[in-house]
């Protein structure tokens, strides 16, 4: 029988302790493994090789995105730096134009160092991409839709394109989760996570995830794992495949509630642009349509000159002003110092990073509960 993809989400990867018939899979809170003798031990020798509780995560997210091999990280940017490490010194990496702040951080701030190099393009004009691709670009990087403007990239068409001329394509799914979106299915050679958002979708945990299309990708990967070690602990492992068994049923009520807020902000006169890619006349409303199943439920907009923006972000008291997204409750960010501070002004101001834009992570409580909040921090910032 062919199950559906909620269930998946439930009983994926390793269900349950086949030793002891827990339904739940244990917390191996173990550094090291005893052996039998030389060379023959149980399949663990040392925990940041190999964890049972992690390995269950692993092996879940890998079955979830349709991939060969799952690899679980301590951070969303822990499982990006690994990714990235499969590249040598003189290789290019072309990221989307507005990509998380801490991805485009790593590669010009420390890999720069070691010669790895990068461009930033816009990833949804397809000629534009394919005009960028010159000798020694290796990656094509892209996050779809981006953070912070929710810019749609067509992954099917993007792939081909990077395909076609030889390059790793990967795709940062934070946003979408496999539950709305699986690149790999799309051409993709590599998808990662910051599963500190969606997937463990309650704020209580930082970890990150990579999964890897074909063996070959998936062996390297393991090796880097391994050798530089920043693997995610058993106990965060056990909290993260605890998140992911509620993945859908959060996810319905995110995706209900964002459409909701994205209508309500539009209407409002204090917001003069909404970033939402659930609005039939915002650009790439086709593509998002046909290579996901929802919209996501992260809104950017635009704030009116007419109100100030520090007060707004005072003003909010059930939505909190806090770095992340992707929990149970509602939080708002200022992209240009917060997420994305650390891409030159100029850069930002260019993307339309702009310094009145605001960026809100629907959570799932009551949605009117949710507008009532933002409008009186609308009304008390009013200039």
């Amino acid at each position: 029988m062919q199950e559906s993809f909620a269930t998946t989400l439930i009983h994926g990867g390793i269900d349950g302790d086949p030793r002891t018939g827990a339904v739940s899979v244990p917390i191996y809170q173990t550094s090291t493994y005893r052996q039998q003798g030389l060379g023959e031990n149980s399949g663990y020798e040392y925990s940041r090789t190999g964890n049972p509780t992690r390995e269950s995560l692993e092996k879940l997210i890998a079955e979830l995105e349709g991939g060969k091999a799952g690899f679980a990280f301590g951070s969303g940017m822990a499982a990006i730096t690994a990714v990235l490490s499969l590249f040598h010194s003189g290789d290019r990496v072309i990221i989307s134009s507005n990509v998380y702040g801490g991805t485009f951080r790593v590669l010009d701030k420390v890999f720069k160092n070691f010669g790895l190099a990068y461009e930033i393009v816009d990833t949804s004009n397809l000629p534009l991409l394919e005009s960028k691709i010159t000798d020694g670009v290796r990656a094509l990087m892209i996050e779809s839709p981006a953070n912070p403007l929710l810019t749609v990239t067509d992954l099917a068409a993007a792939s081909e394109i990077a395909h076609r001329h030889g390059l790793k394509v990967i795709v940062d799914n934070t946003f979408m989760t496999p539950y709305l979106q699986r690149p790999l299915t799309l051409g993709a050679d590599i998808v990662v996570h910051s599963a500190t958002k969606y997937l463990g979708g309650h704020s209580d945990l930082v970890a990150g995830l990579a999964v890897a299309k074909d063996a070959e990708t998936a062996e390297r990967l393991a090796f880097i794992q391994n050798s530089t070690g920043g693997v995610l602990g058993p106990f965060d492992s056990w909290l993260l495949i605890r998140g992911i068994k509620t993945l859908s049923v959060r996810m319905d009520r995110h995706l209900e509630n964002a459409a909701f807020l994205a209508d309500f902000l539009r209407r409002h006169d204090g917001v003069t642009k909404v970033y939402y890619p659930g609005f039939r006349d915002f650009p790439g409303y086709e593509i998002q349509k046909k290579q996901a199943s929802g919209a996501g439920a992260m809104i950017s907009f635009v704030l009116s000159d007419r109100y100030d923006i520090r007060r707004f972000f005072r003003g909010v008291k059930l939505v909190a002003l806090a770095e992340s997204l992707g929990g149970v409750e509602s939080l708002v960010c200022h992209p240009a110092s917060m997420t994305h501070a650390s891409i030159p002004r100029e850069i930002r101001q260019k993307v339309g990073i702009v310094d009145n834009l605001v960026r809100l992570s629907v959570g799932i409580e009551d949605k009117q509960d949710i507008a009532d909040d933002l409008a009186q921090a609308f009304e008390q910032s009013t200039r």
